[in-house]
């Protein structure tokens, strides 16, 4: 090796990694400008107390999904978009009806529990229901008791939510089977109706609702769901004594009718045929604000495209941010974005929803096909170090619902991953409403979700 060849090779050695370290301190600055300008200048706060309390009851198909639509879409014609649109989708309707009436009799007494009806679950005759009731802990138990055990009596099912999960989202998967084919295992062996603890492990007086979902060739019977306070007493009476229960709810499934995904674009400077969507889900359950769930996820999402804006960055790839309808009774929208966007040959590079709470964020789980999912993380992990500052972890395995049809164009799938621990305290309830909400911690989570948008844009997964 000549003298000058190996001084060439080290002076290229030495510019390339003064080029690396100056683009990271101009990313770890630029991150820094998206966290200041969105914890003193965003407007998603004030955002979603106007969603979850002028737009609550946002179950698609209702008065309160449409007004939603038309004040998100407001807010999209604010930010500088270069094109808003709505793209309409078919939802069923669900009318929970009159309040629930549930009660356990036993020594002479009549005792009223806190009650919802489930998603989808039709209503009681019009007496209502009265009957033995038999706890049970897994849909096995049911069919391990057989029409002996069941038939004729309100199944209650009780096996509460993993308190040694330390992610409360898996606690969560390990038991809600029980609310969603609970209905129908109970059906199947001639049990008149389902009653569910409520997925929480907070102990309260709160019930949380929630989809059913009913087999088909199975008769339909009610399903309720009562608070783990309710839950917690009656297993109590049951190891004492036989408990009758009656039950009254006159909900009902609706006609089809049209909602909308609401949708907003910033066209690419260099790659705009290469799409990066962020987004979360406009509709909620009907008892509540829905402000974690999912009200966080859309204004996130729309402070995502105001701090970029704000602090003068334009994109290289087209951005889209999308309010998907339907999420928590079908999927249509996001069903329905998905199939028109396969049909257009689009191809979306990178999807991340917020659907996990307006909590304080702690980081992001990545998704994807085999094929893609590998080298694609290896990408973005190497900007890991510009996120660890601000508490922030990778991690693969799951991303959002709205954003899993598109998987199949070979993008990368990402879920912001807020701190779990007080999301199933307020899921599906009456008390999911703006004071659950840190303003704070919202803020955060829209900052962060913004610097790896901006991380992505600027360099590509390739």
């Amino acid at each position: 090796m000549t003298k000058q060849y190996f001084w060439t090779v080290f002076l290229i050695l030495i510019f390339s990694v003064v080029g690396i370290c100056q683009n990271e301190d101009e990313d770890a600055l630029f991150i820094k400008d998206i966290h200041d300008f969105t914890l003193t200048e965003s407007q998603c706060y004030d955002w979603l107390t106007y969603l979850s309390t002028e737009c609550k009851g946002r179950l698609a198909g209702s008065e309160g999904a449409d007004n939603a639509v038309k004040y998100t879409k407001e807010i999209m014609d604010t930010l500088g978009f270069t094109k808003t649109w709505l793209q309409p989708c078919k939802v069923k309707k669900w009318n929970r009806g009159d309040p629930e009436r549930v009660h356990i009799k036993y020594d002479g007494k009549k005792v009223k529990l806190n009650a919802l009806a489930l998603g989808n679950s039709i209503g009681t005759p019009d007496g209502g229901l009265l009957a033995e009731v038999i706890e049970v802990q897994s849909l096995d138990e049911v069919e391990e008791l057989g029409r002996a055990g069941i038939e004729g009596k309100i199944v209650f099912y009780n096996r509460p939510m993993d308190p040694t999960q330390l992610r409360t989202f898996n606690a969560y998967g390990g038991a809600v089977d029980q609310r969603v084919w609970g209905a129908s295992k109970a059906a199947e062996y001639g049990g008149l109706a389902s009653i569910v603890r409520s997925m929480t492990l907070r102990q309260d007086d709160h019930p949380h609702t929630g989809t059913l979902v009913y087999k088909e060739d199975i008769p339909q019977v009610p399903g309720v769901a009562i608070s783990t306070n309710d839950a917690n007493m009656l297993s109590k009476l049951l190891k004492e004594q036989k408990v009758m229960m009656s039950v009254w709810t006159n909900c009902s499934p609706g006609e089809e009718s049209i909602s909308y995904n609401v949708i907003g674009e910033i066209k690419g400077s260099e790659f705009p045929d290469e799409i990066i969507v962020v987004g979360g889900h406009l509709d909620a359950w009907d008892v509540g604000g829905g402000a974690h769930d999912d009200g966080a996820g859309c204004v996130h999402a729309l402070q995502v495209i105001h701090s970029l804006n704000g602090i003068g960055y334009r994109p290289k790839h087209t951005i889209r941010c999308v309010m998907f309808m339907n999420e928590e009774n079908g999927l249509a929208g996001a069903k329905e974005y998905a199939r028109i966007s396969n049909e257009k040959n689009e191809f979306h590079l990178a999807a991340l929803e917020s659907d996990a709470g307006g909590f304080v964020p702690r980081g992001f789980s990545f998704d994807g096909d085999p094929e893609v999912l590998k080298p694609f993380y290896a990408k973005v992990s190497k900007w890991l170090p510009l996120l660890e500052a601000y508490g922030l972890y990778f991690t693969t395995g799951g991303s959002g619902a709205d954003i899993s049809p598109l998987k199949s164009q070979k993008g990368l799938l990402i879920g912001l991953r807020p701190d779990s621990q007080r999301y199933f305290d307020y899921h599906h309830t009456a008390i999911d409403q703006i004071e659950a909400v840190n303003k704070r911690e919202l803020e955060l989570g829209a900052a962060s979700m913004a610097s790896l948008i901006y991380l992505i844009d600027k360099y590509g997964l390739k």
